[in-house]
Formats: structure tokens, sequence, C-alpha cells
């Protein structure tokens, strides 16, 4: 999911998130190497005799999920939870994210988010705001590239109430003149501030090297987007993009799955579309050939680097051995990409990489932001760890522990009620099944170093790498071994 303000309450989790990452970081550079081990910072250290061995994951609880389908169309998804917390948590998610905002609106779709909540048919935003606090409850949105999500949450004693609100929120908003007027303001401030970052100018840049013209590398703001969105556009989005069949609502908490059924019904049932829903986004026809791009920057002292590459989309076979591919490669404080960037050369303060999987595409793209006159040999740096990762398979105890880290992490995040619901609809919008979310961490265990290896061999392939920088142009002469660069935004 996208990137917004996080709760108070979530920043103890996040510290422990943190700790856990350290300690793995510790541990694993106290591992003896295996034989054929590429080479590490240090001479790795021996941890004590006589330690226990890692306990063993525990998989998430069953998730007893039940499915109903309303005459509207509407798919719910009931995940009854009894002896825990009294609370309730409802998530509804709907098809056409910020890959389907108008070419010349990108972004749109964070404005549409954002002001669900500031005021409905019959209730301002204050008296929204109030609401909540009585009954002790929230409400968010948020967009994505292919879809847009509406969650509540409150205590299970103002289920009702609180999904009545939900409802009004998510079927009846009014978009009132001047809460579009103070979110446009608000947004170009943001916006403002990220223009003056380069990871800003990069991760836009990038976008379009890897998707070209397709909506997938459209989706950052521009100020005549946000200046162009109004009123009338806001509306004729939700309209075709709010509709019983192209939704799904998760209900999870202390409710039976008849009770939920009810509440479903009470809250959608005579829900109905109007107009024509939104398009279907197509499949990418992704750009070809690796693409080479400079976008000068003026006095800067830092290059943003990206390397990258068009990948698969996210209901793949290939995508969990990707993960650990990926975890190896730069996915986490331990992964090889920082070890080298960072630990031994010095380069950055963080490098790292991830597959960025959608419904209907992905990519693979490596970044570090390194100093100027290190920029070339830092690229040099992460070719190499790339070809390295193609030719050599995967020590066993390598993998055992990016098996660790990814299924622990993955245990770890979704151990919340919300965050089950939230990963379900998430799963769903990627077209991946129901029982994705409690399938996950066997299928980690299972992945073979064969097959991580194949998907480095994939696209790890330093030869089908697109290269961004954006930087002082004084860099330009040491790009030059690695393509010829055009000049970009």
């Amino acid at each position: 999911m996208d990137k917004h303000n996080v709760p108070t309450r979530g920043l103890r989790p996040l510290a422990l998130a943190l700790g856990i990452c350290l300690f793995a970081s510790a541990a694993y550079a106290q591992q003896p190497a295996a034989p054929g081990a590429p080479p590490t910072t240090a001479p790795p250290t021996e941890l004590p005799a006589g330690l226990p061995d890692y306990g063993a994951d525990k998989p998430l609880p069953e998730l007893g999920l039940v499915e109903h389908t309303l005459d509207n169309g509407l798919t719910v998804w009931v995940l009854p939870r009894q002896g825990g917390l009294p609370r309730v948590d409802y998530v509804l998610a709907v098809r056409g994210g910020l890959a389907s905002d108008p070419a010349q609106l990108p972004g749109m779709s964070n404005l549409l988010a954002g002001l669900l909540r500031e005021g409905t048919e019959t209730r301002s935003s204050v008296q929204i705001a109030e609401a909540l606090e009585r009954l002790g409850g929230s409400i968010g949105a948020s967009a994505s590239s292919d879809g847009l999500f509406v969650s509540a949450s409150g205590l299970s004693s103002s289920a009702e109430p609180l999904a009545a609100l939900f409802a009004d929120v998510v079927r009846n908003p009014a978009f009132p003149a001047n809460e579009v007027q103070l979110a446009k303001t608000n947004a170009l401030q943001g916006l403002k501030a990220a223009q003056a970052q380069p990871s800003y100018q990069a991760n836009r840049a990038m976008g379009r090297v890897l998707f070209g013209d397709h909506p997938y590398g459209n989706t950052l703001p521009t100020e005549a987007a946000i200046n162009g969105t109004d009123i009338a556009g806001l509306k004729a989005a939700h309209a075709a993009r709010f509709r019983p069949d192209h939704a799904l609502l998760v209900i999870a908490g202390p409710v039976t799955p008849d009770a939920a059924k009810a509440l479903a019904e009470s809250m959608f049932g005579d829900w109905q579309g109007s107009g024509d829903p939104i398009a279907e986004v197509a499949a990418p026809a992704y750009p070809e050939g690796p693409q080479f791009v400079l976008v000068p920057r003026e006095n800067s002292v830092q290059s943003a680097v990206r390397i990258g590459r068009p990948a698969f989309d996210a209901d793949d076979d290939r995508a969990i051995p990707a993960a650990l591919a990926n975890t190896i490669l730069g996915g986490g404080f331990d992964s090889r990409l920082m070890r080298n960037l960072r630990e031994d050369k010095g380069y950055t303060y963080g490098a790292g990489s991830s597959f960025g999987l959608r419904a209907e595409g992905g990519s693979f793209q490596a970044q570090a932001d390194v100093r100027n006159e290190v920029t070339g040999a830092a690229i040099g740096e992460f070719l190499k760890e790339f070809e390295q990762m193609r030719e050599q398979s995967v020590p066993a105890d390598e993998l055992q522990r990016a098996k660790r880290f990814t299924a622990g992490t993955y245990l770890f995040q979704n151990q919340l009620q919300y965050a089950v619901a939230s990963a379900l609809a998430g799963n769903w919008l990627l077209g991946r099944p129901a029982d994705y979310l409690s399938s996950y961490v066997d299928k980690v265990n299972n992945v073979t170093a064969a097959q991580v290896q194949s998907v480095a061999r994939e696209f790890f392939d330093p030869k089908q790498q697109s290269i961004v920088v954006v930087g002082d142009a004084a860099v330009a002469e040491q790009l030059k071994t690695y393509g010829t660069f055009g000049s970009g935004e």
C-alpha cells in the first residue's frame, strides 16, 4: 500500500521492528561463511558454542475466512476473531487507483482518497470528526496504483454506528469547495517540498523509463495536475470507481459470519453504481532495451542513482522466489548491496532494491544516493553484485537467513487484526487469491536456491538494466562506461 501518516500507536511496533532488523544484521555478521559464499566486509566471527538453534516460525493463525457476495455484486470477506481486543475493522477496496487517473492529472487519486472524509451530503468534516470522537473510532483512505482503500476501526460495541458513518463516507462524499481548495493547497506545498529532493526527480524519470507511456509510469503528482483537479472531476472519478460490483469489503473482529453479512447488507445492500465503470488498466507494453538518463541538478553534492528493468505482475509464480532474491541482494540492512556500498566502500548511507509488483505489471529497481565523485564506481558495484547473484548459487546458510527474515517480517507485519484485513484487501486488488496470506510463509520456506538463481539470471542481468542518475552534470564523464546518457527533466 501507499505511504501515509504513521499513527502514534504504530511507533512502538516500528521501534521493535527496527531492533529486530539491527539484531538480524549483527547476527548475520557473526555467522561463518559457507564455502563459495561471496566475500563479506570483514572476516566473520563465529558465534559462541552451545547456543540453541533458532525457534521454528509460528504460522499465522487459521484465518477462518468466510466469503459472501451481495445481490448488488459486492464481495464481502468476513474475518471472525474471538478472544482478542474488542475491536472491529472495516476495509473497502475498489478497483481503479493512480493508474486510472487521467493522463493529464497524475496523482489525482491521492486527492480523491484524502477528501472522502472531509464532508458528505449530510455531514460536514467537523461533524464526521466529532462522530468519530464519540465512537472512539477512526476513518482513513489511501490510493495505490491499482485501487483505492477506505478503512474504519473502532470498538466492537460501536460496530453498527461506525458502519453507518463508514458507509456514508464511502458512498456520499460531497467534495465541499473549501475542503477541496484546502487539500489542493496542502498538496501543492507537499509537492514543492518533494520536488526539492533528487529522489522525486529520479523516481519520476525511472517510472517513464520502466513503463514508457503506460499509466504505471505516471503516478506522481505535478503542479498542473493538482491545479487542474476540480470538484466535477472528483465526483466523476468517485462515481466511476466506487461501485459494488468492483469492490471488496473486509470485516474483521469479534463478529459472527452471519452478523457480519447482515452488517454489510445494512451498509451497502442498496448501493448501486451509476454510469460507466472505470476502464481496466491494460498490461504494459514495456520499452525495448535499457535506457540511460542523466537528469542535471545544478550544484548537487550527491547523485541519486536508480537502476532497474521491467519485471512481472503480482500474481506471478516468480513473486515469492523474487522476494527472497531481493532480500539477499538489497532488501534489508544486512543485504549484499548494503554491505558493499555502505559498509565496505562507504559510498552511501544506504543502498537497496525491491520488486514493485502491480496487478498488471511490475519492475525491479535498485537505488542509492552516493557522493558525486563515486557515482560511476557505485554503479559498477551495483552491477557487480547483480552478476554475482546470477553466476553463483546462494549458499544454503545465506538462503536460510533470508527465508527467516522474509517470513519473520511477514508474520510480524500481519499480527494485528487491521493489518490482516488490509493485506487481504491489498492482495485482492493485486489479483492474488484469498489464501495468499496464510500460505505465504510455507511457500517462502519451500523456495530453492535454484529458483532464486533463476530469478537473478532473468532480472539481474547488467546488460538489461536501465540507469537513471539525478545529479550535477559534471558526473557525466563517469557514466560513459555504462551507456549513452540522454538528458531528462
